[in-house]
Formats: C-alpha cells, sequence, structure tokens
C-alpha cells in the first residue's frame, strides 16, 4: 500500500504546483482587467468586459478542452499557413497553469475592481494632490487597501481554483485525482474498497491544503486589517 500512497503524494505536489503557477497568472490577469475596467477606455472596458463575462460563463472543463486542444490545433494550423513544416505540442504543464489562470483571471479581475470601487477617491486624489504620479498611488494608497478589501473574496477564488486543478488529468498531467484512480484500480484485488481508500485519501489531501489556505489567509487578513475600525450592532 506505501508505493500508492507515496505516489498520491507525489500527485500532491505537482498539484500544488499547478494552482500556484495558475494563481500568479490570474492575479495578474486579475490585475490587469481590473484596471482595464476602471480605465475610462472604451476599448480596454470594451476587452476586459468580454473576457470576465465570457469565461465566467462558460463550464472550466469546456474552456480548459477548448484552449489546450483548440489552441494546440490554432497555432500549428497558423504555422502550416505561413509555409512553416514545425508542429508544436503545448507542454501540459504550461498548459493547465495558463488555462486556470486565465480562467480564474476573470474572477480575480471582478474581485479587485469591487475592492478597488470600494476606496473612498478621495484618497486617490488627496495623492494625486500631494504630487504623487499614479503609479506612486496605486502602490502607496490604493494597492494596501485593495489588498484588505479584496481578500474574503481573494480566498473564495483561491480555493475553487484549487478544486479546479483535478482537471489537469484531462490534459494527460498524473495529479493527486488520476494517480488515486490508478492506485484504487491496481490494487483492487488486494486491498478491499481500494478505489474508495485512496479516492477518499486524495480528499483529505484537498481538504489539508485548503484548511491550511484559510488560515494562512486569514492571518494575513488580520494583518492588513490592523487599525481598521469595524462597526458593531
Amino acid at each position: 500500500m506505501t508505493p500508492y500512497i507515496l505516489s498520491i503524494l507525489q500527485g500532491a505536489v505537482l498539484v500544488l504546483e499547478v494552482a500556484l503557477g495558475s494563481l500568479v497568472v490570474a492575479v495578474v490577469l486579475g490585475l490587469m482587467g481590473a484596471m482595464a475596467k476602471l480605465s475610462g477606455h472604451k476599448p480596454a472596458v470594451w476587452l476586459a468586459t468580454v473576457y470576465s463575462t465570457l469565461i465566467r460563463g462558460i463550464p472550466d472543463l469546456v474552456l480548459m478542452l477548448l484552449i489546450f486542444y483548440g489552441g494546440q490545433i490554432g497555432l500549428n494550423w497558423t504555422l502550416e499557413a505561413l509555409g512553416s513544416d514545425a508542429y508544436i505540442e503545448i507542454d501540459p504543464f504550461v498548459a493547465g497553469v495558463l488555462t486556470i489562470g486565465f480562467i480564474y483571471g476573470a474572477y480575480m479581475t471582478e474581485t479587485f475592481r469591487g475592492a478597488i470601487l470600494a476606496i473612498p477617491p478621495g484618497q486617490m486624489e488627496a495623492g494625486r494632490a500631494y504630487g504623487m504620479r499614479p503609479m506612486q498611488v496605486f502602490v502607496r494608497i490604493t494597492l494596501p487597501q485593495m489588498v484588505r478589501l479584496a481578500l474574503p473574496g481573494f480566498t473564495n477564488n483561491w480555493l475553487v481554483l484549487m478544486k479546479a486543478t483535478a482537471l489537469v488529468s484531462l490534459l494527460g498531467l498524473q495529479d493527486m485525482t488520476y494517480l488515486a484512480k490508478q492506485a484504487g484500480a491496481a490494487a483492487r484485488g488486494d486491498i478491499a474498497n481500494a478505489p474508495l481508500l485512496f479516492l477518499a485519501f486524495a480528499g483529505l489531501l484537498y481538504l489539508v491544503f485548503t484548511s491550511v489556505s484559510l488560515v494562512l489567509l486569514r492571518m494575513l487578513e488580520r494583518r492588513y486589517s490592523m487599525g481598521v475600525k469595524r462597526g458593531t450592532l
């Protein structure tokens, strides 16, 4: 039984790598999308609105298959149209990270946009009145408050993103869920209820990841909430 457990633990490491890589992509796209929506420039607002609306309206599974297989076909078709005989095969790990990051970047866009809108505009105006450049206003005034206000929504997005990593097995990656299914099938004759046991173990590891994430994010929320007076009923 030990080799199967070790195999699933290796898949758990891959899950963390995919989740963290996807989170970086999602945060970058979310910040870009939020700033585009609040920029006031119609083309940027339109593009960001289409992105967040379209991506949030299509199931993750459909998007993952569409982006991975459709993107690969599109790239090779383009090369063929340009007269090149080269064939591009997208790495499943890179595809998984970029696809999940692209999907959850749409959710982060709305989370960050709502947090920025909750900041009193007079604070940004005061920063500009003191002679701060737009980037200085964002880094010194907007960003610290945005983090505090966005953390509840960010936490929910991160937890859902973490669970969505189970979809990367469709791209050929041997993640924790895939290896748990393989272990259950291989040990079916030797261990009673093997498929159920190994899938339950994988589920327990996901629960550990999300529980630790909740603890860390709540600590971060308390840190950014220091000095903030909360209303009482």
